[in-house]
C-alpha cells in the first residue's frame, strides 16, 4: 500500500510538468512547435485567431488518424468561421503548393510563452507542426493512475443496458471491447486477430508519427542541424544538402543515453539540490527579516509618536482648562460683565443699613479682582518648556538611515605585505567604505595543472581541488600570516571584508613569491670585536650603521700623496655546513659603500684580524666579483659578495667590462647552496634573480657584511617573529 500511495504521489507530481502554457490545463492533442515546446492543438489555432490570422481547418487529428469523440474538444467541435476582413492565405493550411504569380506566403509566428518571443510556424502552420504522441502517452499514464480506475471506459459493442466494462482496446479498430466482444469480433484464424491489442482508452493514437508532407511515409531520420524529423524524401531535400543527418534508431539510443546520464546526475545529487534548496529558503528569511525590520522600525516610531501625542494632549487639556477658568474670570472685568453690571446697581442703593449688609461681600470680590489685575500671572505655563523636543540627533539619524552596505573592496598594502618565513598580507578599507566586521581571507598556489589534465574531467577537477582557494575565515584586524607554504613558488592571495549586509567585493589580486629555499634567521655577530668609533650594532643585534670617524678622516688627510680607506666587516652568528638557505636584509639607500655576501669562517676571521695582508686578488673581499679567471678556474674563492652603493648594486657581466649597475632594491636576497658552492643574489620583493657567483665551501660558511665609509643595514625580521611582537 505504501509503494502505491509513493507511485501516485510521484505521479501527481508531473502534474505542472503536464500542463498547456495557454489554457494552464492538462494538454490535449499536444503538438510541437518548432520551439520544441508542446501546447493543445486547439489552444495554438485560437492563438493564432486572437493575433489576426485566419482560423486554420484544423484536420480531424494532425498528422494522425482521426481522435475519438470522447477526447475532441469542445472547442475543436465548433471551428471558427473564416475571418471575412483576412482572406484566407494560400500558403496556410492544407495548400499543396501556389501559382508563380501569386504573392508570398503568409508566415505564421506563434508568440510562445515559455520562450518568450514569437516562433515563426512555416508556410503551413500548424500543418507542420507534429502530435506529441510520447507526451499524450504519458499524461494517459497519468491519468490512470491518478484517477486509480474511478473513470470506467465500457465497451463500445456490448448491447445496453447490459453493457460491461472494456478490458482491452484494439489500436487498428480504434475501439474498446469486453472478452467477448473482442473475440467476436477478431476472430481466430482471420486478418483482424493480428490487429494490436493495448489497454482501454478514450484517446487512440496512430502507431507511427508520419511525414507532415509526404502522406503515409514514416519518418525514419533526424536531421541535427534543423533538429527536425525527415522522411526518406525530405532528406533528398536540397535544404538538407551538407546537414549531419542520422537514423532515427541513432538518434533515439544517443539521446536516451544522454537523458539517462543527465538524470542519474541529478538523482545521484539529492543532497546538493537539498543544500541549494536550503540556501534559497535561508535567502528568503534574509528578505523577509529586512522587510520586518523595516515594518518594526516603522511601529516603533507609530509606538512613540502615540505615546509622546498622549502626554501632550493630557497636558494641554489640563492647561487649557486652566487658562479658560482665568479668561472666564477677566471677562467677568468687563464693563458690561456681571460684577460690574452688579456693582452699578448697588451703588444706587441709598438706605445706608442695607447698602452696607449687601456691599461687603461685593467689596470682597472687587478688592480680589484688583489684586490679580495688579499682579496678573497666567493660571498655567503655555509654553510646553518640559515638552520640548531635540529632535535633531534624530532627524540627522532617520535622514542618513539607509540600508547597511557590505564593505568596499580593500586595498593591498604592498609596502608591507611580504613573503619571508611566512607570508604576511596587509590591507585597509577604503575611507568611503562601510566598516567590516572581519575579513576573508583567500590563497591559492599559482602552477600548471600536473599532467596537462583538462579542467573539465575528473584529473582537472582534483587539480582543481589541489590548486583551489583556500581561505581563513573571521580575520579581525587588517593584516593576516600564512604558514604552511611550499618554496619557490608563487601564491595568489585576495581578501574580502563582510559586515550585516554580507561580503563584499574581492581586493585585487596580489602575488608573492616564496624563498627559494628554507629562511635562515640569525644575529649579527660581535666576537670578534668591533671598532666602535665606527661601527654601532643595535640592542636586537639585527641593525648595524656605520659612521665615518678619525681613521677616515686621517686618511683623507694623505689623499694627495695616497688614498687609503678603511673597511669594517660584520658575521652572522651561525656557521653553516650543509643544505641550501636563504635571508634577505635592506641597505639603506644613503650608504657610501656596504658589501653583502658570504664566505668561509676561517678566512673571515684571518680578514677581520689582519687586513692589510689581504692584498691578494684571489682573497679580496670583493673575489667573487674581480678575482682572476685563471683563479677561478683553479678553485672557488673563499668570499663571494655583492657591491652596492649609493642606491645601485654592481654587478660583474661578461659582456661589459666595467659591470652593470642595477637600482638597489627595497630588499636584498641571498640564497647559498652549499652542496654546489653557489650564492644567488635576489630582489627579495620580486625574487628576481640578480647575479649568481661561487664560492669556496670546503669548511663552515657564514654570512657577512662589509662597510667602506658611512651606511646601514637591517636584517629582515621573521615574519612569525614580527607577528609575536604585535599580537
Amino acid at each position: 500500500e505504501s509503494l502505491h500511495s509513493h507511485l501516485i504521489s510521484n505521479m501527481k507530481s508531473l502534474e505542472h510538468e503536464l500542463h498547456c502554457h495557454v489554457c494552464k490545463d492538462i494538454v490535449k492533442q499536444p503538438v510541437v512547435l518548432p520551439c520544441q515546446h508542446s501546447v493543445c492543438l486547439m489552444c495554438a489555432s485560437e492563438v493564432l485567431v486572437a493575433n489576426g490570422y485566419p482560423a486554420p481547418e484544423l484536420p480531424p487529428e494532425p498528422n494522425s488518424p482521426a481522435s475519438t469523440p470522447n477526447t475532441r474538444s469542445p472547442r475543436q467541435a465548433r471551428p471558427h468561421p473564416p475571418s471575412p476582413s483576412m482572406p484566407r492565405s494560400p500558403g496556410y493550411g492544407t495548400y499543396p503548393g501556389r501559382r508563380r504569380k501569386e504573392g508570398p506566403p503568409l508566415v505564421m509566428m506563434f508568440p510562445c510563452i515559455p520562450c518568450g518571443r514569437d516562433v515563426e510556424l512555416g508556410e503551413k502552420g500548424l500543418t507542420d507542426c507534429l502530435r506529441n504522441l510520447t507526451l499524450e502517452r504519458i499524461v494517459e499514464r497519468y491519468r490512470h493512475t491518478v484517477s486509480l480506475g474511478s473513470v470506467a471506459v465500457m465497451c463500445q459493442f456490448c448491447k445496453p443496458p447490459h453493457a460491461l466494462e472494456a478490458t482491452k482496446g484494439c489500436a487498428d479498430c480504434r475501439a474498446n471491447f469486453c472478452n467477448e466482444c473482442f473475440k467476436l469480433y477478431h476472430p481466430w484464424g482471420t486478418p483482424r486477430a493480428q490487429h494490436e491489442h493495448i489497454q482501454p482508452t478514450l484517446n487512440f493514437r496512430p502507431k507511427v508519427l508520419t511525414c507532415p508532407d509526404h502522406d503515409q511515409e514514416k519518418l525514419q531520420f533526424y536531421c541535427r542541424s534543423c533538429q527536425r524529423l525527415l522522411c526518406p524524401l525530405c532528406k533528398l531535400r536540397r535544404i538538407h544538402t551538407g546537414h549531419k543527418i542520422l537514423p532515427v534508431a541513432q538518434a533515439y539510443q544517443a539521446l536516451k543515453e544522454k537523458i539517462t546520464k543527465e538524470m542519474n546526475y541529478i538523482l545521484s545529487n539529492q543532497d546538493t539540490v537539498l543544500a541549494q534548496i536550503t540556501q534559497l529558503e535561508s535567502a528568503i528569511t534574509q528578505t523577509e527579516q529586512l522587510a520586518q525590520s523595516i515594518r518594526d522600525l516603522t511601529a516603533a516610531l507609530a509606538e512613540r509618536h502615540a505615546s509622546l501625542t498622549q502626554a501632550l494632549e493630557k497636558a494641554r487639556q489640563k492647561r487649557g482648562e486652566a487658562l479658560a477658568a482665568q479668561v472666564s474670570e477677566r471677562q467677568g472685568l468687563m464693563e458690561h460683565a456681571g460684577l460690574m453690571a452688579f456693582t452699578q446697581e448697588l451703588l444706587k442703593e441709598t438706605d445706608q443699613p442695607c447698602f452696607v449688609q449687601a456691599a461687603r461681600q461685593t467689596h470682597n470680590r472687587l478688592s480680589k479682582a484688583i489684586e490679580n489685575l495688579q499682579h496678573f500671572t497666567l493660571a498655567a505655563d503655555p509654553s510646553f518648556r518640559h515638552f520640548q523636543l531635540d529632535v535633531s540627533k534624530e532627524l540627522k539619524l532617520l535622514t542618513e538611515l539607509n540600508f547597511t552596505q557590505a564593505p568596499l573592496a580593500p586595498v593591498i598594502d604592498t609596502q608591507r605585505t611580504l613573503a619571508y618565513d611566512q607570508l604576511f598580507l596587509c590591507w585597509r578599507l577604503p575611507q568611503e567604505s562601510a566598516p567590516a566586521w572581519h575579513f576573508s581571507v583567500e590563497y591559492r598556489r599559482r602552477g600548471v595543472v600536473p599532467g596537462g589534465a583538462s579542467r573539465g574531467g575528473i584529473r582537472g577537477g582534483l587539480a582543481a581541488a589541489r590548486w583551489g582557494w583556500q581561505r581563513l575565515d573571521e580575520v579581525s584586524g587588517t593584516s593576516a600570516v600564512i604558514d604552511r607554504l611550499e618554496m619557490d613558488s608563487v601564491y595568489v592571495l585576495r581578501v574580502r571584508g563582510c559586515n550585516k549586509a554580507g561580503y563584499g567585493d574581492y581586493s585585487e589580486e596580489v602575488y608573492l613569491h616564496t624563498p627559494p629555499a628554507p629562511v635562515l634567521n640569525f644575529y649579527l655577530d660581535s666576537r670578534w670585536g668591533l671598532h666602535a668609533d665606527r661601527l654601532v650594532v643595535s640592542k636586537e643585534q639585527r641593525c648595524a650603521r656605520s659612521v665615518p670617524g678619525l681613521s677616515l678622516l686621517q686618511a683623507a688627510d694623505h689623499a694627495l700623496t695616497s688614498c687609503h680607506l678603511t673597511s669594517d666587516l660584520l658575521v652572522g652568528d651561525v656557521a653553516i655546513t650543509q643544505g641550501r638557505h636563504y635571508w634577505a636584509c635592506s641597505v639603506e639607500p644613503g650608504s657610501y659603500l656596504v658589501k653583502v655576501g658570504v664566505g668561509l669562517e676561517s678566512k673571515l676571521q684571518e680578514w677581520f684580524h689582519l687586513p692589510q695582508d689581504m692584498a691578494s686578488p684571489r682573497y679580496d673581499p670583493d673575489s667573487g666579483h674581480d678575482s682572476g679567471a685563471e683563479d677561478a678556474l683553479d678553485s672557488a674563492p673563499p668570499f663571494c659578495f655583492l657591491t652596492m652603493g649609493m642606491g645601485k648594486i654592481y654587478m660583474p657581466h661578461p659582456s661589459s667590462p666595467t659591470g652593470l649597475t642595477y637600482p638597489l632594491p627595497p630588499r636584498l636576497g641571498v640564497c647559498l647552496d652549499f652542496e654546489k658552492g653557489r650564492v644567488t643574489f635576489y630582489d627579495a620583493h620580486s625574487l628576481r634573480p640578480l647575479w649568481e657567483g661561487h664560492v669556496d665551501c670546503s669548511g663552515p660558511v657564514c654570512p657577512a657584511f662589509c662597510f667602506i665609509g658611512g651606511g646601514a643595514l637591517q636584517l629582515q625580521e621573521l615574519v612569525a617573529n614580527r607577528n609575536y611582537l604585535h599580537s
